[in-house]
């Protein structure tokens, strides 16, 4: 039975913040790893949301508030960046004046974890507006498409179309793309503009900064080149017209002298 006021609720240090559970696919860290360092960077100016991988979301919609749903990886929106100036140990809903996750991600594994079902009930009953399940390997195993996105409406998750997939309540599309200047070739899931166009990492931004920069200094440099020819044949132009009128000058004395 739940508590049923916030002073029964357990605090923080009540919590658990580890549950030593491993993870056995390499991509259930590195792809939500990937999504959070680009938010880093693309709302590094902003204050009011925080992304989580693996870490635990204690909330009281459960079978007990003790027991957290551990997504691969959580984004919340209306919240500190930092837990009282401090890094967050876990995720507590009630301690985040109520604030639910409003994008949870699970990346599917060789083992089956309740993606498809229990985890999607929990996420339904705390309030998840968007549950993004990525299954590139086992999709068919599972039969499921390999990226989904399923939005909570009038409580129940309805699978969405499109990708990348607008969320207008997040300001974000979200879509797989392949991890640029990648020697091993993978795939990621990646943040989208409006239009639809993949958002870039601080990297990607710095290398076309340098290209940019490269460009504008061999634009110059050609430039000057230009300058350097046009002056030089202009030179050029300059003693074969002074040469001309020394010729001339010279026939004009030597007509002088046999009149």
């Amino acid at each position: 039975m739940l508590p049923t006021s916030l002073d029964a609720l357990p605090n923080i240090d009540e919590l658990a913040d580890s549950y030593d559970f491993p993870v056995d696919n390499e991509e259930q860290n590195f792809i939500p790893n990937i999504l959070l360092f680009l938010l880093e960077f693309i709302w590094k100016q902003r204050e009011d949301w925080f992304f989580a991988v693996d870490m635990g979301v204690y909330h009281a919609t459960g079978p007990h508030p003790k027991v957290p749903v551990i997504p691969d990886g959580f984004l919340s929106l209306g919240v500190d960046r930092r837990k009282d100036g401090k890094p967050r140990r876990s995720y507590i809903v009630w301690a985040e004046n109520d604030i639910p996750p409003i994008l949870t991600l699970e990346v599917v594994s060789q083992t089956p974890g309740e993606e498809y079902d229990e985890k999607m009930t929990i996420y339904a009953r705390l309030g998840v507006l968007y549950y993004v399940l990525y299954n590139p390997q086992y999709w068919r195993r599972d039969g499921h498409l390999p990226f989904e996105v399923y939005k909570l409406i009038n409580g129940v998750y309805q699978l969405q179309v499109g990708e990348p997939y607008w969320m207008p309540e997040i300001g974000l599309g979200l879509g797989r793309c392949p991890l640029p200047n990648d020697p091993l070739n993978r795939e990621i899931l990646s943040w989208y503009d409006a239009q639809g166009q993949r958002h870039l990492s601080e990297a990607e931004v710095e290398r076309q900064r340098l290209a940019a920069e490269r460009q504008r200094a061999e634009s110059e440099s050609q430039r000057a080149e230009a300058e350097r020819q046009r002056a030089e044949a202009e030179s050029q132009r300059a003693e074969a017209e002074r040469q001309r009128a020394d010729r001339l000058a010279e026939r004009l004395r030597q007509l002088g002298e046999e009149l």
